[in-house]
């Protein structure tokens, strides 16, 4: 998954720069990571129900695939809103490269939106816990995307979402281990770095794109 990089306010600078002095002191291979990578983008998005659908169609494709397909389905739907969505013709939907339970799940979140029982608006007021749970009670969101957007969209410091593919390979590498480790691994190695789970996310996230680029020594 990936968005534009925006520009880093100061005092969230701050936040990051302590979190990542932390997470360096509690495990040094966090400092060789930070060494190559530099200062990790600020990928902020917004808390919107366009970009909870967004998340939803970047669930298992590629960052690519995922890009042009959204792209698509904008150009359909315009301005994206649950009312617009519900309206729209589900044939030209499938034609922008939805799959059909990822059709299912938008106009899921739609409904849910509209009557009331996925309430956007008041999950900054929740703690992680209770805001992850009222994400996953509406099909097709599951832990994976909940926690996407809790830390992307309402800047969670201390999400960590397991489930990602490109954070255990990058946790494999960084941490020398013999094979990529799974979802209750990596909440087990995770677990000493709260409540600073999400920056160490994002550095290894960042970590990634550079083994890909081959640019890791």
């Amino acid at each position: 998954m990936a968005s534009p990089a925006s520009p880093v306010k100061p005092d969230r600078r701050k936040r990051t720069l302590a979190a990542l002095a932390a997470l360096c002191a509690i495990e040094p291979r966090f400092a060789h990571a930070l060494q190559h990578c530099g200062f990790i983008a600020d990928r902020r998005r917004p808390a919107d129900f366009a970009n909870l659908c967004r998340i939803v169609v970047e669930q298992q494709v590629s960052v690519a695939a995922a890009a042009t397909i959204w792209g698509r389905v904008t150009a359909k739907v315009s301005p994206f809103t649950a009312d617009a969505l519900l309206a729209h013709d589900e044939a030209a939907l499938l034609a922008c490269g939805l799959s059909r339970p990822k059709l299912r799940y938008l106009r899921l979140a739609a409904e849910a939106l509209r009557d009331g029982s996925l309430n956007l608006a008041g999950l900054h007021k929740l703690p992680d816990h209770e805001a992850q749970a009222h994400l996953t009670a509406v099909k097709g969101i599951g832990r994976w995307t909940a926690e996407i957007y809790l830390l992307f969209a309402l800047d969670r410091e201390d999400i960590w979402p397991a489930h990602d593919v490109a954070l255990q390979e990058a946790a494999k590498r960084l941490f020398n281990m013999r094979k990529r480790p799974d979802v209750k691994r990596m909440d087990r190695i995770a677990a000493r770095w709260r409540p600073h789970r999400g920056v160490a996310a994002r550095l290894l996230w960042r970590y990634y794109g550079l083994m890909k680029q081959k640019a890791m020594p």
